[in-house]
Parts: structure tokens; C-alpha cells; sequence
């Protein structure tokens, strides 16, 4: 017979949301050591109990693209994500992070991470303390660090061909039959270690600072052959990749077939529709049913709602920053900068200025079309008659009008949204198709990058507020979502022990006040290294997140809690 205290935790009278897509159940969930005990009607007492009653319980969401690589050595909490249930985040996307490494080559990384991710180089300067050279040693690091939520860290390509190829990795050059081998031996010796994969970039928009391809573009398919052999050698890892839909899914996609046909490894990749461009996503779902079909394993991330850029004085980016006249400006405080905006003299010149060339993400905050308000509560699915070209062609001016005066209004404090893509025909019809897919699973939310253009790691809590409580045609049940955000997630890149609430399964968890589950308004905080600043975003709702076992916040709040640990990949040989 159980009896008093045969509990570390008990969650009481909650609605379960298994994660798997089951039916839901009314019941209790028990947790010990760190581990869910009992499901259902729990007799026994916990030494701290949760009412959940008018709640529902899910299990701790999967996030499996961040860039908390250098997040997780210098903070604590890591936000946004955590405050948005998120329990395990998965890093080393896109081919970027900061190991392996020799000390001649942590300004070129740095640079790297700047131009592709959006972090300021003074932050990572600042913050990190360069105690490792080899992958393994960086997961070491992180396993020495304490965290309100658990990490799993990819091997990623750019360092990891600078520390193979020297400079020659840096140029671009092509990799020798040498440096092929030593890539893939540090691979195995990297999934051996813990990583739970290999990550790459092909994309044509990503730069470094300077503004130059970073070392990964255009590798050639023969180097990510080899390189993912080394993680056939280890028996372990999910190859992620950034592929570059700009040159065409047709050709693209044949870099997932050929690494999954040489690796034997699961593979998964970012996926969006064009804004109004034909939908050739739906081809690449066909191409996805082919490879699952012939036995291989692909997986597509596809963000819940439009993938977003953030503009606004305060930020990197915004409809003015590359004018000519606004240099004159740029070094004020943002009260000054609205002061001489209001100068008729400078407003018609940057009124009537051409961007000057500079980062490709500046001119997306020019894309008129679609670019829009972002307000208080957020919306994140506007009509298309309120992006600054649809309210020019009502007041009968310019979107540069628009936007300026959007500036003024809101002493410099107004946000604005770029939807960049995924908001086909001004709908998320597209994003829906997709996120019903079996091969497809939400992803990009891109935490601890883009700290000063995008915060997307909400996107749990749109997906479960919005698809589920408010999209009428385009709706998700509610064991489809959490489904979702939760087992499908963890599969998808290699996690058997969570993501579902199972006797056995490790206790992640979260208590939700569904009803009243909003994000906030994106925020601008200054807790960087150095005093840098990012983007933030709160949500309300989440009654309680829990961390193997303990309470990481309770009512939107953290609670100090830091049983976060680092997730060692399926090849981890101790």
C-alpha cells in the first residue's frame, strides 16, 4: 500500500495529454527520481502537489532548432524558449557553433556565428571562455553548466572544416580525400562523445559579418557523405541541414536522398512555402513520402506561423538603417533619433533614399508587401490590407510614409513584422498542410540567435493558442498538437526517453491554462555579456514547466530551479 510522501511530485486532476495522441484522460501524474511513477488515480501523496484541475498536462516540448551554443555557457535560463514549455533544446543548427576550435580561429567563428545567427561579437567575446579545442571537450563544458532545461548539441560543419582544412576550410576550398577522412574520424569521435548529429547550411543568405560565404556553402555532397559516414561508424546521429530552396527543391533535395543512401543516417531539414510564390512545398512532401517509402528517414520543420523578422529602431534591422541620411543619426539615443526624424529635411530624405548596400536580412524589413505592424497582443496572422503597402494604397501615399510615420507614433518604439515566408496568399493554410504532414514537425524557432531580428521560439504557444483554440478550419485537436510538439519532435531526432507521459518516461512536463495560453508582445532586455541585448518573449498560461521531476517555473515565472542537463546522442560511449 502506497503512503504518505511515496511522492516527490504529484500533478492532481488534470486533463493528460499523453504526447503520443491519445485519447485525454482526466487523472493524476506521479513523479519519482526524476521519473513519472503513476499515471491515472493516484492514492498516494507527493511531497509537493500541483492542482491541475481546469488544466491540461502535456509532456515538456522538444525543440530541435535553437542556437543556445553559446546561451547555455553563459546563462542560466534559456529563454525565450523554457518560458514557453520547452523542456529539451537541441543546438548546433545550421552548421554553426564554436567547437572544434583552436584558439587561432575564435575571431573567424565568432564572425561566423555574428553574421549568420545575429549575435553580437562583443557577447560571445565577452561570454565565452574558450576552455575547450575539441567537440567533446565543448559538450564537457556544457555538461559542467547549470540550466532550467536540458540541451543536445549537433556537431556543426563550419568549425568543424576550419579545424580540418585551416584556412582552406575558411576559403571554401574543395576538401581532399585527407581531409575528408579526418572529418569523417572527428565526426564518429564527436558522436562517441554525445552529439546527437551533424549540422550543415547550404544557403545562399547565409553570411558571415563581413558579409562573405561561410566556409559550408557549397561544399560538395561527396563531403557530406563523408563526413555523415563517420556517424554510420558510430551507429548514431540525425543529419540536419539548411538546404537552399533558392536554387530549386528538384536539385536540393537530392542531398537528403544521397546522404541518407550513403549514412544509412535519419535526416531532417527546414521547410516553408513562399508567400506568393507556387506552392512547391507540396512537391517536396511528395519527395519526403518517396524517402520514408523506400525505407530511409526524413523529416521536414515546418514554423507554425509565419517565419518572422522583427524590425524597429531599437533593433538590427529596420525600413531606414541603410538609408544614407539615417548614418547621421544612427550613433543617437532612440528619443533623439525621433526628434530628428521629425526635421523635415531629413524625413524627405529618407523618404525618398535607396537601401545602400549591406547584410541581406536589412532588405527584408523593406519588403512592403509584407511587412507589417507587430502590436500588443501580437498578431501574428495579419491581413494582408495592413501591411505597409496595403495601408499606403489606402491613405493614397508611399509604405515609406507608412512605416515613417509608424516610427514617430510610436516614439521609436513600434515593432514591425516581416513575414519572410510561410504566410502563403496571406494564410496559413499552407503552414497547417504542411504541420499535418506524418513527415513533417514544428521547428525553426531559433532561440538564442537572431537576437536582434527574430523571436520565433514562441511558437509552441502559438500553435497550441491559435491552431488549437481559435483557426476554425485550419484547427488541430488538441492531442494532434501537443503530439507534435511533444513525442513527433522527439523522435524525429533520436529521443526515445521523453516527450511523452508514460509510466517510465523521463518527468517532463507541463500544466497549461489552455484557455488564457497567450504569447506577449516580444520585448527588448538588456542581459547579454557585455550588456547586450535581445529579443524576448513572456507567455501567460503555463501554470507550471517541470524538469526531471522539479518545478522550473510555476505562473509564467522561473522559479530558480536548474536541473537542466546536457543530453548525450544514442552513440555516447561513456
Amino acid at each position: 500500500m502506497l503512503m504518505a510522501n511515496d511522492f516527490d511530485l504529484v500533478i492532481r486532476g488534470g486533463t493528460i495529454v499523453d504526447g503520443r495522441g491519445g485519447d485525454l484522460i482526466e487523472g493524476d501524474v506521479a513523479i519519482s527520481g526524476g521519473r513519472i511513477a503513476a499515471l491515472g488515480a493516484v492514492s498516494g501523496s507527493g511531497r509537493e502537489e500541483i492542482d491541475a484541475r481546469g488544466r491540461i498536462v502535456t509532456p515538456g516540448f522538444i525543440d530541435v532548432h535553437t542556437h543556445y551554443d553559446g546561451q547555455c555557457i553563459w546563462a542560466e535560463e534559456l529563454s525565450p524558449s523554457s518560458a514557453h514549455g520547452v523542456t529539451t533544446a537541441v543546438m548546433g543548427n545550421c552548421g554553426v557553433g564554436f567547437a572544434p576550435c583552436r584558439k587561432a580561429d575564435h575571431d573567424m567563428l565568432i564572425n561566423v556565428m555574428e553574421g549568420v545567427e545575429d549575435i553580437p561579437g562583443v557577447v560571445m567575446t565577452e561570454g565565452l571562455p574558450w576552455d575547450w579545442e575539441t567537440f567533446p571537450e565543448y559538450l564537457d563544458t556544457v555538461a559542467r553548466g547549470q540550466r532550467d532545461i536540458d540541451v543536445a548539441a549537433y556537431l556543426p560543419h563550419s568549425p568543424l572544416r576550419v579545424y580540418a582544412m585551416g584556412e582552406r576550410g575558411a576559403a571554401r576550398e574543395v576538401a581532399t580525400s585527407d581531409d575528408l577522412a579526418l572529418m569523417r574520424r572527428l565526426t564518429a569521435e564527436a558522436m562517441r562523445a554525445g552529439a546527437l548529429g551533424f549540422a550543415t547550411s547550404r544557403l545562399s543568405i547565409h553570411k558571415t559579418a563581413d558579409g562573405e560565404a561561410i566556409p559550408t556553402f557549397e561544399a560538395e555532397v561527396a563531403e557530406l557523405e563523408a563526413i555523415t559516414g563517420g556517424m554510420a561508424d558510430a551507429g548514431a546521429g540525425t543529419f540536419q541541414v539548411v538546404l537552399d530552396a533558392f536554387v530549386g527543391w528538384d536539385k536540393e533535395y537530392q542531398v537528403i536522398e544521397r546522404v541518407i543512401a550513403a549514412s544509412g543516417r535519419p535526416a531532417t531539414f527546414t521547410l516553408a512555402s513562399g508567400n506568393d510564390a507556387p506552392p512547391r512545398w507540396r512537391r517536396v512532401l511528395e519527395m519526403l513520402e518517396r524517402t520514408n517509402d523506400a525505407g530511409g528517414q526524413a523529416t521536414a520543420q515546418v514554423m507554425p506561423r509565419p517565419i518572422g523578422l522583427i524590425a524597429g529602431l531599437e533593433l538590427t534591422v529596420h525600413p531606414f538603417v541603410l538609408c544614407p541620411s539615417w548614418a547621421k543619426i544612427a550613433h543617437l539615443p532612440i528619443d533623439q533619433q525621433v526628434e530628428a526624424m521629425r526635421d523635415p529635411g531629413l524625413r524627405a530624405a529618407l523618404l525618398s533614399e535607396d537601401f545602400a548596400p549591406g547584410h541581406p536580412f536589412n532588405a527584408l524589413a523593406r519588403n512592403w508587401d509584407w511587412l507589417f505592424p507587430l502590436d500588443d497582443p501580437p498578431d501574428y496572422a495579419p491581413p494582408r490590407e495592413m501591411s505597409m503597402a496595403g495601408q499606403a494604397a489606402a491613405r493614397g501615399c508611399t509604405p515609406q510614409e507608412v512605416a515613417y510615420d509608424r516610427v514617430l507614433a510610436t516614439g521609436g518604439k513600434g515593432l514591425f513584422l516581416a513575414a519572410l515566408g510561410n504566410y502563403e496568399n496571406a494564410s496559413l493554410a499552407s503552414a497547417h498542410e504542411m504541420l499535418k504532414h506524418p513527415h513533417c514537425i514544428p521547428g525553426l524557432g531559433d532561440g538564442g540567435a537572431h537576437y536582434g531580428a527574430i523571436c520565433d521560439a514562441s511558437y509552441s504557444t502559438y500553435l497550441l493558442s491559435e491552431f488549437v483554440q481559435k483557426r476554425g478550419a485550419l484547427q488541430f485537436g488538441l492531442a494532434e498538437a501537443v503530439y507534435m510538439l511533444s513525442a513527433k519532435a522527439a523522435r524525429a531526432v533520436g529521443f526515445t526517453d521523453r516527450g511523452m507521459l508514460a509510466v517510465g518516461a523521463k518527468a517532463d512536463l507541463n500544466v497549461i491554462d489552455l484557455d488564457n495560453l497567450r504569447p506577449h508582445l516580444p520585448e527588448i532586455v538588456h542581459d547579454l555579456p557585455a550588456g547586450g541585448r535581445r529579443l524576448h518573449q513572456r507567455a501567460t498560461g503555463y501554470d507550471a514547466t517541470i524538469v526531471s521531476g522539479e518545478v522550473i517555473r510555476r505562473f509564467d515565472q522561473s522559479t530558480g530551479a536548474r536541473p537542466g542537463k546536457l543530453v548525450r546522442g544514442a552513440g555516447y560511449a561513456g
